[in-house]
């Protein structure tokens, strides 16, 4: 049976996966330092463990197929139908392994969200800095269309 052959592949998929994570929250790190000398290095850091997660997911799917089929399941059955069918005590392993790739996955989006929201301020800051520097000023008018208005000034209704 396969089984030894799909767990030795999740725990790859789980080391690169907790490798993106890392990755993650040193782009959070240069990202929340304001200092982006590093960020593109990061970012492409990034990018390539998760052009190796790609490559361990197509790995992964290969093995889980074999081991569904083996166990009389449907082909494409989930990692938890395969955990579920599997003997002891590769039943449990495999659980396992679903219960830290949900966990896994949680803390993923969370923080590349995080960097996503701190990608967003930087650029608008930035863009306000640069703004603030013209003469004029790009909003939205009352249509939801770009234009250039003189630059706002505050006034002081109580006086």
């Amino acid at each position: 049976m396969s089984l030894n052959e799909l767990s030795g592949v999740l725990w790859h998929e789980r080391r690169l996966l907790e490798l993106l994570l890392f990755k993650l929250e040193e782009e959070q790190l240069i990202l929340s330092s304001g200092r982006t000398r590093w960020l593109g290095h990061a970012t492409r850091e990034v990018e390539q463990v998760l052009d190796q997660i790609r490559s361990a997911e197509l790995g992964r799917s290969v093995e889980a197929e074999s081991v569904a089929l083996e166990l009389g399941l449907d082909a494409g059955s989930s990692l938890r139908a395969v955990a579920t069918a599997a003997p002891a005590p590769w039943g449990e392993l495999l659980m396992e392994h679903h219960a830290a790739f949900v966990s896994l996955t949680d803390e993923i989006n969370s923080l590349a969200q995080g960097n996503r929201d701190l990608l967003t301020a930087s650029y608008r800051a930035t863009r306000e800095t640069l703004l603030s520097l013209q003469d004029t000023v790009d909003t939205y008018g009352p249509q939801g269309a770009t234009s250039s208005f003189d630059t706002a000034t505050l006034v002081d209704r109580a006086l």
